[in-house]
């Protein structure tokens, strides 16, 4: 890896597409042969951002009624990975 770069026009249109395309900036320091601070910062300066997520498909609709206290679906968001995972809700409202 070099320790300084010149950024020219064509090294930043390359690392656009890098980026775009859905690279990481550890990638992108690889390809261009900098090192991953070198590449994020200039990334930054001129807009790099990787590619859009789509996450439609995973969201609930945005009309859904709230859920009460202790429904099964945020009882469980809330305690899994603690000690409490797959216990009930403390209350009997769901049996």
């Amino acid at each position: 890896m070099r320790t300084t770069a010149v950024w020219t026009a064509v090294m930043d249109e390359a690392l656009l597409s890098l980026r775009g395309a859905g690279l990481t900036w550890d990638q992108v320091a690889t390809e261009l042969d900098l090192s991953r601070n070198a590449v994020v910062e200039r990334g930054r300066r001129v807009g790099a951002r990787g590619p859009r997520r789509l996450m439609g498909e995973t969201l609930e609709p945005r009309d859904r009624l709230a859920r009460p206290p202790g429904h099964p679906a945020t009882w469980a968001l809330i305690t899994d990975g603690t000690v409490l995972a797959g216990e009930p809700y403390p209350f009997p409202v769901f049996l």
